[in-house]
């Protein structure tokens, strides 16, 4: 293999590990804001 392939094969798998890590975050941020929506409705309801 040439070493410019290994490269940019090391380059696309660490971009995609980055890109993944940050849509975790993303996802846990959304939920943390859906539930504390859902806390606030159900404090009104009340």
């Amino acid at each position: 293999m040439p070493a410019n392939f290994k490269k940019l094969s090391l380059a696309l798998v660490a971009l995609t590990l980055l890109l993944g890590l940050s849509a975790c975050n993303t996802v846990q941020g959304f939920g943390r804001d859906v539930e504390k929506v859902g806390e606030e409705i159900q404090e009104g309801a009340d």
